[in-house]
């Protein structure tokens, strides 16, 4: 019986070791190539990589284009303007913004579209002023307040939104009173909610969020002395499983963290913390003075970057930018980015490490 059954174990070894998935990836010879005529992807890649564009030469041969680009948008740049200006006007709003990086047609259709909206919808839209206004996929309230405006959406969802926003306001009231009660009992670290470092975060789930976590720390005594830990700051997220600190100085905290856990690690990381939040305000101010310096040397309309592009990098960037004799940049709209395109509506993008 007992050998018999050790034939069964092996049997089923054989088995389970036939049908294992053949893991290891698969290399052709270098001779298949050259004997087939098709292409070795391993030297289209490494020649990929070598063969990055000059700034220089891609602007060269690029500048005709997005010259041409940017002249064809004037008309809807002006357009989209003065749409933004009579809207926030008219609606008394704060801001309109979008979160995707549409095209200027997309954003002045987007704005005619509310403007439309307006007039059949005047008295629903009282509940707006003051906000800010969004436009992205979905539509309701962020975690930080403002108004969003799904572009997919019918007239229809939008109304149902401003009917329902004076109960958005008040949940909004029970975000803040939460969000200082759990800043009280973690030594008066500020919550935030930074959009460069997080993905859209409905209100109601940041509600949830804020709840459970509120409940899980407030079981404790006071793991932190009081006002410990003014002028830290720190992210919620649902995502991540463990915490961690940005480089930017914001902490990271997962909403399911063991509260000793959370003590020991804001602990351990508050000097480096702070270090990290005032090199981030000094990055800043000298970004904004580069921008500024950048612009006025080459004859920039606009140089701005994209969201995710750091300050750092941005300060590398331009620091470089400046230091070259570029001719090609009168009037241009330049967005520091990762990849070299010229938009569809004439703006440049250049990564931030572009090469001589």
């Amino acid at each position: 019986m007992r050998e018999r059954g050790i034939q069964q174990q092996r049997r089923q070894q054989q088995q389970q070791t036939s049908a294992a998935p053949f893991c290891r990836p698969l290399h052709w010879n270098k001779t298949f190539y050259a004997f087939t005529g098709h292409k070795d992807p391993e030297e289209e890649l490494e020649v990929a990589r070598q063969i990055e564009p000059i700034l220089g030469l891609w602007l060269d041969k690029n500048i005709a284009t997005a010259t041409k680009k940017l002249n064809d948008s004037v008309p809807l740049r002006d357009e989209l303007d003065c749409l933004k200006s009579t809207l926030c006007q008219q609606l008394e709003l704060l801001d309109v913004r979008w979160h995707r990086s549409w095209g200027v047609s997309h954003r002045c259709s987007q704005l005619h579209s509310l403007s439309r909206f307006a007039q059949q919808n005047s008295h629903a839209l009282q509940n707006m002023k003051g906000c800010t206004l969004i436009f992205t996929d979905h539509t309701g309230m962020n975690a930080a307040g403002q108004v969003m405006l799904g572009t997919v959406d019918v007239h229809y969802q939008w109304t149902k939104l401003l009917e329902r926003l004076p109960s958005y306001y008040n949940l909004h009231s029970q975000v803040s009173l939460l969000e200082e009660r759990i800043s009280y009992l973690l030594g008066d670290v500020q919550l935030i909610y930074d959009e460069d470092l997080q993905s859209i975060l409905m209100l109601e789930d940041y509600y949830t969020m804020l709840k459970g976590f509120h409940q899980r720390v407030s079981v404790h005594r006071p793991l932190f002395h009081p006002r410990s830990l003014k002028g830290l700051q720190m992210i919620l997220d649902n995502d991540c499983s463990a915490p961690k600190l940005f480089e930017s100085g914001q902490f990271s905290i997962p909403t399911k963290c063991d509260p000793i856990v959370l003590q020991w690690f804001i602990v351990t990381h508050a000097e480096k913390a702070r270090k990290n939040l005032k090199r981030k305000e000094e990055l800043k101010v000298e970004e904004e003075k580069l921008i500024r310096d950048c612009t006025v040397k080459f004859g920039l309309y606009k140089l701005y970057k994209e969201s995710g592009v750091s300050s750092e990098q941005m300060v590398k960037c331009c620091q470089r930018l400046f230091e070259e004799h570029v001719t090609e940049l009168q009037g241009t709209h330049l967005c520091v980015s990762h990849f070299y395109s010229v938009l569809q509506d004439g703006d440049l993008c250049i990564p931030w490490d572009w090469k001589k």
